[in-house]
């Protein structure tokens, strides 16, 4: 589409100009074995990574972030790595928006189940998906061209203006 001039509103004045790109927009990926040591890593570097962008997170929204990066890591180790040794570990920054996701190369799409009350595993989709609707997110998995899946969930950062998550 060509932008060929501006229209001036009924009053007389031009519409306000869209808000300029603030400096932690953008996509990073990094991949990691699918082993038990992938999950502090990865916690560690989605971490680090929104303190050097400077994204605005809160302390909760950050130990939702980081508890739903362990939750779906852990589930690829756990569930995917016969069929996937690696793991990709994507962190998506938007002026209202972050989102976590993580894939890999097995096939069948994660179920939440619930676990029995003496069970020490089992809830980490449960966890993922309360995190996320509390926060007002949006939760899926998407499946690849590959053949593999991507598990991801995006959460509103504080103030968000918009209702929509990024897509991925």
């Amino acid at each position: 589409m060509e932008i060929v001039g501006r229209v001036p509103s009924e009053a007389g004045h031009a519409p306000p100009a869209p808000p300029p790109p603030v400096g932690y927009e953008g996509t990073w990926r990094f991949t990691a074995p699918a082993l038990d040591s992938s999950v502090p890593q990865a916690r560690h570097a989605v971490r680090e990574l929104l303190a050097h962008q400077r994204v605005p997170v809160d302390d909760e929204l950050m130990e939702g972030l980081l508890l739903i990066v362990s939750e779906l890591v852990t589930n690829a180790v756990r569930h995917a790595a016969l069929l996937s040794p690696e793991l990709a570990v994507e962190v998506s920054l938007s002026r209202d928006w972050v989102r976590i996701a993580v894939e890999d190369n097995h096939p069948y799409r994660p179920v939440a189940l619930m676990a029995d009350q003496g069970g020490t595993g089992g809830r980490g989709l449960l966890l993922v998906t309360a995190i996320t609707e509390e926060a007002g997110g949006v939760y899926d998995v998407d499946h690849t061209a590959s053949g593999g899946k991507v598990v991801w969930a995006a959460l509103p950062l504080p103030g968000a203006a918009t209702s929509r998550p990024p897509s991925r």
